[in-house]
């Protein structure tokens, strides 16, 4: 029963590593990176592991969205493909605009976390319009999961809310 508790804490804390940085806690994941579920997957979140997020609509910034890759370590490139879905509320160049260009997502082998940045704008919005941003990611090309393993496949989009103040 020992062993098992131990084995149960050594998987939440490599699951949790790559979220926090991996130099900051002793100890080992192995040498193939943290290993916690049987399939590799990948997912997107905030950088507080949120699936939804809120941003005002007098903030002038670039926001990033961290699409995480779990898995061994890869012996080659990792495509993960994605596709932004905009409400009706919204505008691209008046409430915010996409900066990142690159579509897949090209994980290196070695690589964990890519960024997806998006530029919000200053300007007021319509509360009685859908006033998202949706960023789902779509496919890789290794076939691994999107979002966490389950049924409810929890962190396959990150949803982004812009409200006025």
């Amino acid at each position: 029963m020992k062993e098992r508790i131990k084995r149960i804490i050594r998987q939440i804390v490599c699951l949790f590593l790559p979220l926090i940085g991996g130099g900051l806690v002793g100890g080992s994941c192995g040498d193939d990176g943290p290993e916690v579920f049987d399939q590799p997957f990948v997912r997107i979140a905030t950088e507080s592991g949120a699936s939804s997020t809120v941003v005002m609509s007098d903030v002038k910034a670039v926001n990033t969205y961290t699409v995480y890759l779990s898995s061994r370590a890869l012996t080659d490139n990792l495509e993960v493909s994605y596709e932004i879905v905009v409400g009706d509320g919204l505008q691209s160049g008046v409430d915010y605009q996409i900066v990142t260009t690159e579509n897949p997502l090209v994980f290196l082998p070695g690589i964990y976390t890519m960024p997806i940045r998006i530029r919000w704008m200053e300007h007021a919005v319509d509360p009685t319009k859908d006033n998202t941003v949706t960023i789902r990611l779509t496919d890789t090309s290794k076939g691994f999961t999107i979002g966490f393993p389950g049924p409810d496949h929890l962190q396959s989009q990150l949803v982004i809310e812009k409200r006025n103040n």
